[in-house]
C-alpha cells in the first residue's frame, strides 16, 4: 500500500524538526559517537548533574550531582573522578571499574544540566555579575549577555584572567577591535571561572 502524498509533506517537516534537536547548543551531553564536535569535548564540572545508565543493571544506574571534590559516587564501586572528563572518558573509567564485577557493561553518560560553566564580567558593562552558561559561549557573546559596554570601558584594554590547570593565574590581554577584525579569531572561547574586566 502507498503512502499518500500528503502524508509525506506532513512527516518530513516532523522528521526534520526531530534531527534538529540533535543539535541544539545547550541540550543534553551525551557520551557516544554521534555526538556534535563541541559537545562531545564538553569537560564535566562541579555541580554538573549526570544521568549514569548501566543496561540491565537499575540497581547501579542513578542521577548523581558531581560534588566540590569533582568526584561522583556509584552503588558497588564507590566514587569516581568526573570533573576534568568528557562524558566519554567518564563512561570509560566507569566501564573499567565495572569489569571486577562483569566482563561486559553497557554504559551510558548523560550531563542533564551544565552548572559548573559559570563566568564573571566586571568593570564597564552595563550588567557585571556571575553568568551561568548553558553552552560554549565566546567574549563577545558574554558581553552581550552582560549588555554591553558603558560609555566609560576602555574597549581595547581587557584582561581575561584564567585559571591555570596547574595552579595560579593567567592574564591575557584582549582588544575589542582585534575581536572584530579579521587579524584575531573573533571567538574566544570561554572557560569555566575565567574572569573578564573591563577597565
Amino acid at each position: 500500500m502507498k503512502t499518500p502524498r500528503f502524508l509525506m509533506f506532513i512527516a518530513l517537516p516532523a522528521l526534520f524538526a526531530a534531527l534538529s534537536l540533535l543539535f541544539i547548543p545547550g541540550g543534553a551531553v551525551v557520551a557516544g559517537e554521534r555526538q556534535p564536535p563541541a559537545e562531545a569535548s564538553y569537560q564535566i564540572g562541579p555541580e554538573d548533574i549526570l544521568e549514569i545508565s548501566v543496561w540491565k543493571n537499575p540497581e547501579i544506574s542513578k542521577t548523581v550531582l558531581v560534588r566540590i571534590d569533582g568526584k561522583i559516587s556509584l552503588p558497588l564501586i564507590g566514587d569516581v573522578q568526573a570533573t576534568g572528563l568528557t562524558p566519554s572518558e567518564l563512561r570509560d573509567g566507569i566501564v573499567e571499574r565495572l569489569k571486577e564485577y562483569q566482563s561486559t557493561a553497557v554504559v551510558s553518560v548523560i550531563v542533564q544540566e551544565i552548572r559548573s560553566y559559570k563566568v564573571y564580567l566586571i568593570g564597564e558593562v552595563k550588567a557585571p555579575g556571575t553568568y551561568a552558561l548553558k553552552s560554549r559561549t565566546t567574549l563577545l557573546q558574554a558581553i552581550a549577555l552582560a549588555g554591553g559596554f558603558t560609555q566609560y570601558a576602555s574597549k581595547n584594554s581587557m584582561v581575561l584572567v584564567r585559571q591555570k590547570q596547574g595552579g595560579g593565574e593567567e592574564k591575557i590581554r584582549v582588544k575589542f577591535d582585534d575581536l572584530l577584525s579579521d587579524k584575531k579569531d573573533g571567538s574566544v572561547l570561554l572557560k569555566p571561572g575565567d574572569t573578564v574586566f573591563v577597565p
